[in-house]
């Protein structure tokens, strides 16, 4: 078990600034160049630390090696394509074309906590994508077979079929890396988007909680992709999802605005005070909802701001006029 907790540890691929602060936290639990000594740390935190066998979280085969791959370094280097480019020297904007994982790995040093949005579109996993291995030891030949799904004979690699044992696990050891890699870039208030659709929902809800932290989640965004079609078993889907967390939920806005004069004029109303419209805006809506039933609980007397008593429509009535009065059952 503290073997499994090093290795917890020190797979975390924890930067410098990291270890500084958390040295500042627990200086004892530190030895020369910066090196955690866990058994201190682990007396530091006490009863903080969880060593049960049976933990709350997300595995799946590979998940080791997916650390293996954070950690290895990238090979590649960024070569400018001045040719291809249009104003090359005073353009404010920059287009990267490559293997997004080793992008992200050559993106950590000059862009780490730097980066405010990122958006993903991953592969869904449908059982037609392709997940190929993260090896890029190998030859140029070798990855162009793997990446045109064509072997050194010419023949067809195959897709991640959903009757391969590994189905889900191949596309989490692809998804986790670069998820681990791109939360290192974002800023503070950083936002991060990831389009996906059913068939990795949950395990990418999981995944983002472990990277991000649940409490950083700041929504699951639904999207009509299309209409009609004949796809799907049971329904035809027609939706997919925007997974949507932020570096620290505290320090992250922008998700909402005031709202503009023009539909404060159209929909809300102003407070008068002495005649000039000064006070706070509200909004009247009508007291009659689709879900009202004929319940004792759905129908009761409500005390207006002018003293007066409104109850929604309906054909009985509390028998008595006091605010909270409900209808008795009949």
């Amino acid at each position: 078990m503290e073997e499994i907790q090093k290795q917890e540890l020190t797979s975390m691929n924890i930067t410098e600034e990291q270890l500084q602060k958390l040295k500042q936290l627990f200086p004892e639990a530190f030895t020369e160049g910066l090196k955690v000594d866990w058994e201190k740390l682990k007396l530091t935190l006490g009863e903080a630390i969880d060593t049960g066998k049976e933990r709350y979280g997300m595995n799946f085969p590979g998940k080791a090696e997916c650390f293996k791959t954070i950690q290895q370094p990238s090979i590649a280097t960024l070569i400018p394509a001045r040719e291809e480019s249009i104003d090359f020297d005073t353009t404010q904007n920059l287009f990267i074309e490559g293997d997004n994982l080793e992008v992200l790995k050559l993106l950590q040093k000059s862009y780490l906590g730097g980066v405010r949005m990122i958006y993903f579109d991953p592969p869904y996993n449908t059982g037609n994508d392709f997940i190929y291995p993260d090896n890029y030891s190998e030859n140029l030949d070798t990855y162009l077979a793997y990446t045109g799904q064509l072997d050194g004979e010419g023949k067809k690699f195959a897709t991640n079929a959903e009757t391969d044992g590994r189905f889900h696990s191949k596309w989490l050891s692809m998804i986790y890396p670069r998820l681990f890699l791109a939360k290192n870039l974002l800023t503070e208030d950083g936002v991060v988007f990831i389009s996906i659709g059913q068939t990795e929902l949950s395990n990418l809800i999981q995944i983002c909680n472990e990277i991000f932290g649940e409490e950083n989640r700041a929504g699951i965004v639904t999207r009509v992709m299309k209409t009609g079609g004949n796809k799907g078993k049971y329904f035809s889907p027609n939706t997919e999802y925007i997974l949507v967390y932020t570096k620290n939920t505290l320090s992250a806005k922008g998700f909402k605005d005031d709202i503009s004069l023009e539909l404060t004029d159209k929909v809300y109303n102003q407070i008068e005070t002495d005649g000039d419209k000064k006070g706070e805006f509200y909004r009247t809506m009508g007291l009659y909802q689709s879900s009202l039933d004929a319940r004792a609980n759905q129908r009761y007397w409500i005390e207006a701001p002018d003293g007066s008593f409104v109850i929604p429509p309906g054909n009985t009535f509390p028998p008595i006029k006091n605010e909270g009065e409900k209808i008795k059952p009949s």
